[in-house]
C-alpha cells in the first residue's frame, strides 16, 4: 500500500485541477482500491490529468487507486472527491505519459471510441418495423421498440433500463448500454455496422 501525505495529495490534486479540463465520455473498466477489492467502473468524463467516475463504490478520498479502462489501458492516481454516485480521481503520470493519454484521447475522439453524449458521427436512419429485443448475456430479453438507429448505435425505447456497461444483443447486432434517457437506453456497438446489415430494420 502506497504512503502518501494528505497535503501531497492535495497539492498535486490542485494543480491537476489548474491544468486540465475534463471532457465528457463513456468509457468501461475497473478499478483497484487499497484495500485489494475490485469493482466496474464507467469513466463519465476524462483528461490526461483527471477523470470521473460513475460506480456503487467509490472508495475514500485521498485513497491511491488503479484503473484499467478499455481503450486508454492501465492508469492511477488518489481519489479527489466522493459524491454520491461515484468519485472524481487525479491522474498520477509523468508528463510523457499525460502527452501520450491526451494523444489517445484525440485520437479516440476522432475515431468515435468514446461514446460523447452528443455524437453523431453516422447518420441516424429509420427503422421500417421498430418493433425489437433486447437481449442480455444472461438471457433475460425484453421488448423494445427502436427510436432510431446508426451503425454505430441505437436508442431503443424500452420499461426496463439494464444497467450501464451492461452486453446485449439488439437483433444480431451486439453491443453495451451506454446511456439511460427517460424512456430508455442507448446502446453503442462493438462494431461498426454495414449497412447491408441493417437493412432488415429500415425502410425499403
Amino acid at each position: 500500500m502506497l504512503d502518501i501525505s494528505t497535503d501531497t495529495a492535495e497539492n498535486t490534486i490542485s494543480m491537476e485541477r489548474r491544468d486540465f479540463q475534463r471532457v465528457p465520455v463513456t468509457l468501461f473498466g475497473r478499478y483497484m482500491l487499497e484495500d485489494k477489492s475490485e469493482h466496474a467502473c464507467q469513466i463519465t468524463d476524462m483528461s490526461p490529468g483527471s477523470a470521473g467516475f460513475g460506480t456503487k463504490c467509490p472508495g475514500k478520498s485521498g485513497e491511491h487507486i488503479v484503473v484499467y479502462a478499455d481503450h486508454i489501458g492501465r492508469f492511477e492516481g488518489y481519489i479527489s472527491r466522493v459524491y454520491t454516485d461515484g468519485f472524481a480521481m487525479t491522474i498520477n503520470a509523468s508528463e510523457r505519459k499525460r502527452d501520450k493519454l491526451a494523444a489517445k484521447l484525440t485520437w479516440l475522439s476522432n475515431q468515435g471510441e468514446l461514446g460523447l453524449p452528443e455524437d453523431r458521427r453516422h447518420d441516424r436512419l429509420s427503422p421500417r418495423d421498430p418493433v425489437s429485443k433486447l437481449v442480455l448475456e444472461d438471457g433475460r430479453t425484453y421488448n423494445c421498440i427502436i427510436i432510431d438507429l446508426s451503425m454505430s448505435g441505437a436508442a431503443v425505447k424500452c420499461e426496463v433500463k439494464p444497467a450501464l456497461g451492461s452486453i446485449a444483443n439488439l437483433g444480431s447486432m451486439r453491443g453495451r448500454v451506454v446511456r439511460h434517457f427517460d424512456e430508455g437506453v442507448a446502446m453503442e456497438f462493438f462494431a461498426v455496422q454495414k449497412r447491408e446489415s441493417l437493412s432488415s430494420f429500415l425502410e425499403s
